[in-house]
């Protein structure tokens, strides 16, 4: 294949997510060797969202957790974009119609308060850049069958987004120790995922810079007003319509959802 599979793979994501029907690795069926390359394919879609209307909100960073990467099998974090037709916020009700294969996670969203330099940014200009914290559930979901993913398959998806839910009470960053900030993931009333923030990278804000850091290598930077989902502060779960999730998050309190 020459540079075509790139667009090959990158239609056949979109496909997937449309009719709901997951797929094969891409990483196999297209020869998508690494992350490199697997970044193309993200980019192409992304490219195509902005073509069809939708606007770039954040970042995720997504495989931060030891917990998760032991789960999918990975050794590295990865990112993905947020659009604005992904953000819910708390007590919202969330349509699983546009979900294949969803799992939920807890996590720390951070809102960017000022432009970030393009260049890598030292830890003291990252912290002067940020806003506030928000808890938030992130739903994750993959195209890729049976989550039998690589590396290259959830970065060439997005890193697996689906959509993510913010709480309504922004905190502000002097108020919060993120290390040891306490995490439980409720289902339905029941317990079924816990963490803390060392989990993310040793720190939220750690795993919030090396994106800052990641994406200046690639000539970009953070913008003010953009959320970054952080990663996840414990194991994910699955998830299915009727579904009543609930992340506590220490200081940053809860936030709640309902897949209907």
């Amino acid at each position: 294949m020459t540079d075509n599979k790139f667009y090959v793979a990158a239609q056949a994501i979109r496909q997937a997510r449309e009719t709901g029907q997951a797929i094969a690795r891409i990483s196999e069926n297209f020869n998508i060797r690494n992350m490199q390359e697997a970044y193309a394919v993200a980019w192409l879609n992304t490219e195509t969202n902005i073509a069809n209307g939708k606007r770039i909100v954040g970042k995720k960073i997504g495989l931060t957790s030891k917990a998760v990467q032991t789960q999918l099998g990975v050794d590295q974090p990865d990112f993905g974009m947020l659009f604005d037709d992904m953000e819910y916020l708390d007590q919202d009700q969330i349509p699983s119609a546009r979900l294949l294969q969803p799992k939920a996670e807890a996590e720390v969203a951070f809102i960017v308060a000022k432009d970030l330099p393009v260049h890598r940014p030292s830890w003291t200009e990252f912290l002067s850049c940020m806003g506030h914290a928000l808890a938030a559930i992130e739903i994750v979901d993959s195209v890729i069958e049976n989550w039998n993913i690589s590396l290259a398959d959830t970065i060439a998806d997005n890193a697996s987004c689906g959509l993510y839910v913010l709480s309504q009470q922004p905190i502000a960053l002097t108020d919060v120790n993120f290390v040891e900030l306490p995490m439980q993931l409720l289902k339905n009333g029941e317990v079924v995922s816990t963490g803390q923030g060392s989990a993310c990278l040793g720190n939220p804000l750690r795993a919030a810079w090396w994106l800052a850091c990641t994406m200046a290598e690639q000539g970009q930077s953070l913008k003010a007003g953009e959320v970054i989902l952080s990663g996840a502060l414990g194991p994910m779960v699955s998830i299915q319509k009727g579904d009543v999730l609930e992340a506590q998050i220490g200081a940053l309190g809860s936030v709640r959802c309902e897949l209907i």
